[in-house]
């Protein structure tokens, strides 16, 4: 779990935002008077008075010491605009006002989700394409519960589940994918493109409507764990280093902390969350399972993830072509599941009509 260092002259409210970013942060107090005989951690607050031009220079040279990429809020009075210009002079990366609230210091350390599912240029008809639009809003609901700590109701996934299974049989998936990959969010519109590629794939299968909705659902529930990920490093527009690589890599982990908590989810979507990246001959990831630690759906899934991520447009680079998509699953051989690889055939030539 992420630390979230706060340095201040008082631990009031402390108690109050441990509970708020339980399960987000590891909040830690620290007294102003011992600042330097700690490092700025990646995440910190400093709750101080800059009235004192005196001190001013001490704390920039110690913020000097932050490490790469870090975020340094600085609390200060509302009223004051020479403390927010000189939190910025002596290095703040961000403002925050007194008091303190949990809501907003998230969205200052890792950005705001909501810009994810802004929706200004992805218009989207509840009425032409209602299994689009409960998706999209699900997703919201799912993040903003991940990242925020609100509660999340599973029949309400489940309903927006139904909605795709029935729009991808009657529109079909290219219609899908054509509308989703027009969304500016790249992770909002990685997670509908494999949850419009699950139900299509429990289509092509041929089986039950119930167990379609159930492949729609993970689609929508598999990267809950993106929410506790920074948004800069989400939507990048470019290739992460080895550093954000390594951040991305805790999704999954991520993910279940975030679904631990939740009533009446079943325990298929849990495993699904956490080991969607496990790959058959042991080289995925969080935990190298290998062949039939690996259930069914977790297989599905990741075929749908793997597949998604390539036909995905983003700023730096087009699609690949859904037949070159195809390919590199085949070519993966033994990390994937080859019986449902090749059912997986006809679900990803996209030219096709359904």
């Amino acid at each position: 779990m992420n630390t979230l260092a706060i340095f201040g002259t008082s631990p009031t409210g402390i108690a109050a935002l441990r509970r708020q970013l339980a399960g987000v942060f590891d909040v830690q107090f620290m007294d102003i008077a011992r600042i330097h005989d700690q490092q700025p951690a990646r995440y910190t607050v400093l709750d101080i008075s800059l009235g004192d031009p005196s001190r001013l220079l001490e704390l920039k040279d110690w913020l000097k010491r932050k490490p790469k990429d870090s975020k340094i809020v600085i609390v200060t009075d509302r009223a004051s605009r020479l403390e927010d210009a000189r939190a910025f002079a002596i290095g703040a990366t961000h403002v925050l006002h007194r008091p303190i609230d949990a809501k907003l210091l998230l969205t200052r350390l890792w950005g705001d989700f909501a810009t994810l599912s802004h929706t200004s240029q992805f218009s989207v008809s509840a009425q032409e394409r209602p299994g689009l639009a409960a998706a999209v809003d699900t997703l919201q609901s799912i993040f903003s519960s991940a990242c925020l700590g609100g509660p999340l109701d599973p029949t309400i996934v489940e309903t927006a589940g139904d909605a795709v299974v029935d729009q991808v049989e009657v529109q079909g998936l290219t219609a899908w994918i054509d509308t989703v990959r027009t969304h500016h969010s790249q992770t909002y519109q990685h997670c509908l493109l494999v949850t419009g590629l699950a139900a299509a794939f429990g289509q092509r299968l041929g089986i039950a409507h119930k167990d379609r909705q159930r492949l729609s659902v993970a689609g929508m529930l598999h990267d809950i764990g993106k929410a506790r990920i920074p948004v800069a490093i989400l939507e990048k527009p470019g290739p992460l280093d080895q550093h954000e690589l390594a951040i991305m890599r805790k999704h999954p982990q991520l993910g279940l902390d975030a679904l631990e908590t939740v009533p009446g989810l079943q325990a298929e979507m849990i495993d699904m969350v956490i080991h969607h990246h496990e790959y058959l001959d042991g080289s995925g990831y969080p935990h190298g399972l290998q062949g039939r630690e690996i259930s069914d759906l977790v297989r599905m899934i990741t075929i749908a993830d793997v597949f998604g991520a390539l036909i995905e447009r983003r700023s730096y680079k087009p699609p690949l072509s859904s037949e070159s998509a195809y390919q590199i699953l085949r070519d993966m051989g033994p990390k994937l599941d080859s019986d449902l690889v090749r059912e997986f055939r006809l679900v990803s030539n996209l030219d096709r009509r359904s």
